[in-house]
């Protein structure tokens, strides 16, 4: 049975099973239809996450194990739910010492039956495999090493020593060389590393899942639990990093007999939709979040707040001052930086490739290496597809990439690199690694360039600055959120829809309150510059930078009251990953010191009751945006899911700020909001549903702009106000009018009968700045 809702629940150590299954009773009464829990197999010890899967054949023994996992769905069912995992294939956690898979394969090496499990280059590392533990150089961390039994130990690192190799009394460094893996400083795995890696994250190593008995082996537990009905559905995470996902999506369908409800966690970008031929519901529900956002977005005082941005900033194009050129820059940057390695595997196979082709034999290793990274610079999408694969590849990237080569004969391997890109090179096993690596590559690039470099280098406006969000063109009209819902009601009417997730960089009631600036970018100029100058009167009150602080000062906004730990925390991150000032791998204390100095004396300082008292008058507008974007979340096509305590005001940023354990908390409107749109949704599946019909309602008068409102199914009505301070500004709704389908509706809000027809839209929002409507029944 496909959801009607589903409800994010973030599992860890102090947050288990068992916890899981004592708010049951609250969550039914909410109306979810199921439970999404994160990762439940195995992971590393204390993971308050559990993307850091070490063993997939076996349910985390420190959420309850099996046992305890069994007891939840039995528990779920009681209370007329299911349960939804979050299933991770794409990599494991490089743990060795509680990876059993992992420990053999170090130990055996690449004869180990484990060994096809993992994406590791035998050949470049010359049947090493290199691990990018060791604090400093090798030599000088040597001292730091010892063994111990039939193991290595550095720190809280554990080795296996190959049966086969010297005795363990021998000496260490002949020891260290005769193994089956290299210890290495941190640093080489941005330009030795022999493993794919999540990301640039090397301490998760890419999996095979690509091969069928890798498959069989790590999906085993999983597809045991959805066979029993323990599992109901599938959220698949990143699968982008996958060799090829198409094909992984068809094996898992197959394997759960199509009887799963599935999604996967893909990006869209550049225009892009989800391959009509993937067999799934559809994505986790990016794609909604932008829809939604944009909608309360103005884009006339967005662009004015981008104006004072670059005044304020005074930041060249490229760092931060345009949004295309600070993206183009920061992917430069990855490319040839944190993914050095992986640039220089895909141009170790287009060199043996083109060794193999006579008529490619003369394409330099230089020219081949600067097409794979000017392509993947280049592509607008996370990675090239078969279908659509052609067009961002060719008509959008490699003509681009063509122009930047100094010699035009030279720019000749940018169609080497795009053919074998998109298998039009022949086959061999070189051939097919290329294809799949470079899409996989593509992604992680897209992410760590986009997602966690730009979105923090480009700040006009934060509340933008989402997974799957344009801050180049962050404002949406009603016609453009109509046609997305309208094609997805006919395409994906199952697919998953998101505001707020484990990911994303602001909660969505932070982002409502921020992007109401975009309404009275004049009230934020006056604003910041009271705020400035009270902070420069104290001791570490100016900013390090001005970016840093036109940041900061949004956030504390977005927060309406700048907690400083919490605050400081997430603009110090911001600061790293910007890497423009500081960054993880070569941090700037003296900056750093002056961040924390500015936290403490600005936002968090005197003029916090400044904040405040912004944060209070623009309140009745963000409870606007932040009503309206739930009550859209909740009842537009596809499956919503409500991330745990979003429910009500739920103020968070980047993790591990969004991710503290569960807690009911109190109610509030838009927990009532919640609850009502929710119990229609499970009451009424057949509306919201596979079938469930979308239709824009005609709004009509001086400020038609400012009302969303659609039917879905002839059975609800849901209306909203957009951009409502401007809409106060010019003079209110002044005979503005909706038409309803005609007929008698209940305001499932408001708890009062209202009559089809034209409707004044001013009426209709009478007890607040969001309608829900449904047909009465007996």
């Amino acid at each position: 049975m496909n959801p009607t809702s589903t409800y994010r629940l973030q599992l860890q150590p102090d947050f288990p099973f068992a916890r899981a299954a004592a708010v049951l009773p609250y969550l039914a009464g909410l109306g979810i239809s199921h439970l999404h829990l994160s990762p439940v197999l195995e992971a590393v010890p204390g993971s308050t996450h559990g993307y850091d899967v070490t063993d997939p054949t076996r349910v985390r023994a420190e959420l309850g194990g099996e046992d305890g996992l069994r007891a939840l769905a039995r528990a779920a069912r009681e209370h007329g739910m299911g349960l939804v995992v979050d299933v991770v294939p794409n990599h494991m956690a490089l743990c060795p010492r509680h990876s059993p898979a992992l420990w053999e394969v170090l130990r055996s090496g690449p004869a180990s039956p484990y060994a096809r499990w993992f994406d590791v280059d035998w050949d470049a590392g010359g049947g090493r495999v290199l691990l990018p533990v060791l604090a400093g150089p090798f030599g000088e961390e040597l001292a730091a090493v010892r063994v111990n039994g039939d193991a290595v130990e550095y720190g809280e690192h554990r080795f296996p020593l190959r049966a086969d190799g010297p005795a363990p009394d021998a000496d260490l460094v002949e020891l260290l060389d005769a193994q089956h893996y290299r210890l290495g400083w941190w640093r080489l795995a941005r330009t030795e590393l022999t493993y794919r890696r999540f990301f640039t994250v090397a301490e998760l190593i890419g999996v095979r899942v690509e091969d069928p008995a890798v498959f069989d082996a790590t999906h085993a537990k999983i597809l045991e639990l959805v066979r029993d009905g323990v599992v109901e559905g599938l959220r698949v995470d990143h699968p982008d990093g996958l060799a090829d996902p198409e094909a992984y999506l068809a094996r898992l369908d197959e394997a759960t007999g199509g009887a799963c409800w599935t999604v996967v966690e893909k990006v869209l970008a550049g225009g892009e939709h989800l391959p009509p031929s993937w067999p799934v519901a559809g994505t986790t529900g990016y794609d909604a979040l932008r829809y939604v956002d944009g909608l309360f977005t103005d884009p006339q005082g967005a662009a004015e707040l981008t104006t004072s941005y670059r005044r304020f900033t005074d930041v060249a194009g490229d760092r931060g001052g345009h949004w295309d050129a600070t993206a183009r820059r920061a992917a430069h940057r990855v490319v040839t930086h944190a993914l050095a390695s992986e640039t220089a595997a895909l141009t170790r196979l287009a060199v043996r490739v083109c060794a193999g082709e006579p008529a490619l034999r003369d394409h330099a290793p230089w020219a081949l290496r600067a097409a794979v990274r000017e392509l993947l610079v280049r592509l607008p999408v996370y990675r090239p597809y078969r279908v659509g694969g052609e067009e961002v590849l060719t008509l959008r990237a490699a003509a681009v990439a063509k122009a930047t080569f100094p010699v035009l004969a030279e720019s000749s391997a940018v169609d080497v690199v795009r053919d074998l890109a998109l298998g039009r090179l022949g086959a061999g096993a070189d051939h097919d690694a290329f294809r799949a690596r470079f899409a996989q590559t593509a992604s992680a690039l897209r992410a760590k360039s986009v997602e966690d470099t730009a979105f923090y280098r480009y700040v006009p406006l934060l509340s933008a600055n989402e997974v799957g969000g344009d801050p180049g063109e962050p404002a949406l009209t009603p016609a453009a959120f109509h046609e997305h819902c309208g094609r997805i009601a006919r395409d994906w009417p199952t697919t998953g829809t998101v505001l707020t997730t484990h990911d994303t960089k602001r909660s969505a009631d932070v982002r409502a309150r921020i992007a109401v600036l975009s309404q009275c970018p004049e009230r934020w100029d006056a604003f910041l510059a009271q705020v400035t100058e009270e902070a420069a009167r104290t001791d570490g009150g100016r900013a390090p930078d001005a970016q840093v602080a036109w940041a900061a000062w949004q956030t504390a906004v977005g927060f309406g009251f700048p907690y400083e730990d919490r605050l400081r925390a997430a603009l110090l991150k911001g600061a790293r990953e910007a890497a423009l000032h500081t960054s993880w791998t070569e941090p700037d204390e003296t900056y750093e010191r002056a961040l924390a100095a500015f936290v403490a004396a600005g936002p968090a300082g005197p003029p916090l009751y400044t904040v405040a008292q912004f944060a209070r008058e623009l309140e009745p507008w963000a409870r606007a945006n932040a009503l309206g974007a739930a009550l859209l979340h909740l009842t537009m096509p596809g499956v919503p899911d409500v991330y745990q305590g979003t429910e009500r005001e739920y103020l968070a940023l980047v993790d591990p700020d969004n991710r503290a354990p569960f807690d009911e908390g109190a109610g509030d409107e838009k927990t009532a909001l919640t609850r009502a749109a929710l119990r229609l949704r499970r009451e009424r599946p057949e509306v919201f549903g596979a079938s469930g019909a979308y239709a824009p309602l005609e709004v009509s008068g001086p400020a038609a702009e400012h009302c969303v409102a659609y039917c879905r199914k002839g059975e609800v009505v849901v209306a909203v106000t957009r951009l409502a301070l401007r809409l106060e500004r010019a003079g209110g709704w002044r005979g503005t009018e909706v038409e309803l389908p005609e007929g008698p509706w209940a305001d499932v809000l408001a708890g009062r009968a209202v009559r089809g027809g034209r409707v004044a839209v001013a009426e209709l929002f009478l007890e607040g700045p969001v309608a829900l409507l449904a047909r009465p029944r007996d």
